[in-house]
């Protein structure tokens, strides 16, 4: 099976391709083989190499940045998802998509449900969701699944920039009323390489939209004491931390105070579940970089 996967360097990329590496040839195309912001590239690269599946793992993630530069990121986020639908449904072939917890306002009291309601608060989450909706209105074999607040051993992301500053620092002020599941990107590779794996054997469910995050529920100054506390156990500097209110951190983009998403549909329709989301740090924190 041949498998197209966008985005070289991001972390779900490269956890996909440590995943799939053994079950399939993987097609991975990097900024530098692959504009996403120029539909055409896309179509000519997709039609030269004929994958039997295509896995988008790129996206334009940096929500701050977004604000200021609003048509790369729907270039990106919202255009190129639609384009690579159309060329997958031409040839007859699934794609997978990963969106996010943004493309909700954060109002709700409970968990998001697929069929809630979406509000994004900020360019990215908009152009996130007009991503998902361009799939949507392609329709054909795909799977649009919503993440939150992913983390790993590479990149740029919450996990590394914590263990950093907490060696760095006596006391550190982090944001405790935005609360949602910290999802490892390797959790994520390894649930897609399950999906995959259930479509090869027949055995697939509905194709559509899933949420598909670490299971449980902390906050931001939660995870970062959970980061905290695996650097102390191993003798490592760490500094006091202290629970701060969104409003006493401003940032050019607006985030959900609620990000938890209610994963069940994943679980029945596909039989797919994540671990609770403290296993998975300590499954990270143990992996080889």
């Amino acid at each position: 099976m041949r498998v197209l996967i966008t985005g070289r360097h991001g972390q779900v990329s490269r956890e996909l391709q440590l995943g799939l590496a053994d079950k399939a040839e993987l097609l991975v195309l990097g900024q530098e083989q692959l504009n996403l912001a120029d539909s055409e590239a896309i179509r000519h690269q997709v039609r030269a190499l004929r994958p039997d599946l295509i896995i988008n793992a790129a996206a334009h993630t940096a929500v701050d940045q977004a604000e200021s530069e609003p048509e790369l990121a729907f270039a990106i986020n919202a255009q190129a998802p639609g384009v690579l639908a159309e060329e997958a449904a031409a040839l007859d072939v699934p794609l997978i998509h990963y969106s996010t917890d943004y493309v909700f306002d954060g109002s709700k009291h409970g968990p998001y449900r697929e069929d809630d309601a979406t509000g994004p608060l900020g360019v990215y989450g908009c152009s996130k969701l007009a991503g998902e909706e361009a799939i949507r209105q392609v329709g054909g074999q795909h799977l649009i699944l919503r993440t939150s607040w992913v983390y790993s051993l590479h990149g740029k992301n919450f996990l590394l920039t914590m263990q950093r500053l907490l060696q760095e620092r006596e006391e550190m002020r982090v944001v405790a009323d935005q609360i949602g599941a910290p999802t490892w990107a390797g959790s994520i590779a390894r649930a897609t390489g399950e999906l995959i794996q259930h479509w090869q054997n027949g055995q697939a469910g509905p194709w559509g939209t899933y949420h598909l995050s670490g299971l449980g529920e902390t906050s931001w100054f939660g995870f970062a004491s959970a980061i905290g506390e695996q650097l102390r156990l191993q003798g490592k500097p760490c500094a006091r931390l202290q629970p701060i209110p969104s409003s006493a951190y401003p940032t050019p983009a607006q985030r959900p105070l609620n990000s938890r998403l209610d994963c069940s549909r994943l679980q029945q329709e596909w039989r797919i579940r994540l671990p609770d989301w403290h296993d998975a740090l300590l499954e990270c924190l143990a992996s080889p970089r």
